[in-house]
């Protein structure tokens, strides 16, 4: 393009100076800075799809680098939530037998505390049927009590 630039010039310094100047000789040269500018254009296209290929190239290797390190995570995420799914079952299974103990226990508790409250109920019937008789013995012989 230098080449042509240059050209051009002493072309015009002579157009100048010589009455009998061919302008044609111009058009040739203009000829050739068209095809000049062609070239120049479809190597700045070429170059272009190249650069675009390898940003596209780049780009894929960054989706498949994407893709992997979420399914890593995915994979973790998935590990993490089993391990607390069976933690929490584990507990739950816990609460259950525990909670089955404290209601086996307070079935105990009240087999218990029934038997001790008809004890009771029997123990102060037996008094109270022991006060009776002696009462009654009492009155029946005479005697009074001192109380």
């Amino acid at each position: 393009m230098e080449a042509l630039l240059s050209q051009f010039s002493f072309l015009s310094d002579e157009a100048l100076q010589d009455k009998n100047f061919d302008p044609s000789t111009i058009e040739d040269l203009m000829k050739l800075f068209e095809i000049e500018s062609y070239k120049a254009w479809a190597a700045a296209e070429l170059e272009q799809e190249r650069e675009v290929e390898e940003a596209e190239a780049g780009m894929q290797e960054a989706e498949e680098y994407l893709d992997s390190v979420m399914e890593s995570a995915m994979d973790e995420f998935r590990r993490f939530e089993q391990e607390l799914e069976s933690m929490a079952k584990h507990e739950m299974e816990a609460l259950v037998q525990t909670a089955e103990r404290a209601r086996k226990m307070g079935n105990l508790m009240e087999k218990g505390a029934s038997v001790a409250s008809k004890k009771y109920i029997e123990a102060a019937l037996n008094s109270a049927s022991a006060s009776m008789k002696s009462a009654w013995k009492g009155l029946s012989s005479g005697k009074v009590h001192p109380s």
